[in-house]
């Protein structure tokens, strides 16, 4: 019985491992002096993501030349499969995003919400996730 559990838990291992690998490698963009985007990061590498993390103080010509709007700006930026995340977003809108391909720019969560992933505080309501496009944005999620 002890084998046939460990043979299912390997297969369970292995079936996910190719899952994990499908996520590109992503560059997030921080303020040195800023410590919770490094919070983000971990966060994200624990939800199978690889962040290479760059501080720099070109916040908002990075933002510029990926056409963040400034009332969707969050604290950092990351540019992953092509696309901009802006801000403390959760792990699932970003693989939503990177799963269904959608013709935007990118997302962003605005602002640094409480209890977001790397923020302090506690969650009070749901976050919208917008998308980053033309126009007047369009909420992508809610989580």
């Amino acid at each position: 019985m002890l084998r046939y559990a460990l043979l299912v838990l390997a297969m369970l291992v292995v079936a996910s491992a190719p899952a994990r690998a499908q996520q590109p490698a992503a560059t997030m963009y921080v303020n040195p002096q800023c410590s919770c985007c490094q919070g983000h990061a971990n966060y994200l590498r624990e939800q199978g993501f690889k962040i290479a993390v760059k501080e720099t103080h070109d916040m908002s010509l990075i933002r510029k030349q990926h056409g963040v709007p400034e009332k969707l700006e969050g604290c950092h930026i990351m540019i992953i499969g092509g696309y901009v995340v802006e801000g403390h977003v959760p792990a699932a809108p970003i693989k939503k995003l990177l799963a269904e391909r959608p013709k935007i720019k990118g997302i962003s969560l605005p602002g640094m919400p409480d209890g977001s992933p790397g923020m302090t505080g506690r969650k009070t309501e749901p976050f919208t996730i917008y998308e980053i496009s033309a126009g007047e944005p369009k909420v992508f999620a809610v989580e």
